[in-house]
């Protein structure tokens, strides 16, 4: 059994992978959801196996293509042979880690690491929040990937057009959110655009978080957590030996109940069928609808 495998039939948290081409914003998103930095300032996470995070406070290891495992020190995973891990594992006690694991890829498009560094880790992924950067929205590179993704895995994933303010006018913004809308038609649950930067700036200020557009993006996540916990383990197969991404497998979905998350108090709205009245959550969020949802 590796080191992501349940026995058959047990349950487990979603797995939320966290991908984008370089520099498109996955550090700030993972600093914002965990409400810290899960990475030494020094450490380059572009230049890191998948880097999977879960709730805890045990030992960070590495995990080898082959499935055996060794302790690591966080302060030399520069260090780890990337070609040869498949994962490096942290615990950190974080709000979100309770109900989720999240899987910190590195950049897809990074021309001195090979694809299989993170395609073999994607059949433990149930959903992805995809960074893609504002100015450059959507680039043949990303979408080429994207292409090849399970439909069970696009359904409950997210794009995020990061570094939204970096476009300065109603016009281009516009015309950004209406391409890519229209080029990833029915390959994602939701399309958020938000400034992720200004989202951790903006601390307990309401219109500030608001105006940034993490509002909507987390209010999704939290429906998308939801849904994803009431599913058990998918059946596991070995990591290795994964020549392309269409040989991940399908998910088999079963009713399971849900974890401990909690929305907020005022919050009606309900994304496929009816929220269950104890999911809670401790992120930062509101109650607006997501500024698109794609179709």
């Amino acid at each position: 059994m590796n080191s992501g495998e349940t026995a058959s039939g047990a349950r487990r948290k979603p797995r939320i992978a966290l991908m984008g081409e370089f520099s498109a914003g996955k550090s700030t998103l993972s600093n914002l959801l965990m409400g810290q930095s899960p990475l030494p300032e020094k450490v380059t996470a572009t230049r890191l196996s998948p880097v999977w995070i879960s709730y805890g406070t045990r030992t960070p290891y590495r995990v080898d293509i082959d499935g055996t495992t060794e302790p690591v020190s966080i302060d030399r995973l520069e260090e780890i042979p990337v070609q040869q891990t498949r994962n490096i594992r942290l615990f950190l006690e974080a709000d979100i880690l309770e109900v989720c694991d999240l899987i910190d890829f590195p950049g897809i498009s990074d021309p001195n690491m090979s694809s299989a560094v993170w395609e073999r880790m994607l059949p433990e992924v149930d959903a992805v929040i995809w960074c893609t950067h504002a100015t450059q929205a959507w680039r043949q590179s990303e979408a080429a990937v994207w292409d090849e993704m399970p439909q069970a895995v696009r359904e409950n994933s997210i794009l995020l057009i990061t570094r939204f303010d970096k476009l300065t006018n109603e016009k281009d913004r516009g015309r950004v959110i209406k391409r890519v809308t229209r080029e990833t038609k029915g390959q994602f649950g939701g399309i958020f655009p938000v400034s992720l930067l200004q989202a951790i700036q903006a601390g307990e200020d309401y219109d500030r978080w608001e105006a940034s557009g993490a509002g909507p993006f987390t209010a999704h996540l939290i429906d998308v957590i939801e849904i994803l916990t009431k599913l058990t383990t998918r059946t596991e197969l070995p990591l290795y030996n994964i020549d392309s991404l269409s040989d991940i497998p399908q998910p088999v979905t079963a009713p399971v109940m849900p974890r401990r998350v909690q929305r907020a108090a005022n919050s009606s709205r309900t994304v496929r069928g009816d929220p269950d009245p104890d999911f809670a959550d401790d992120l930062p969020t509101s109650i607006a609808d997501p500024i698109l949802r794609s179709s």
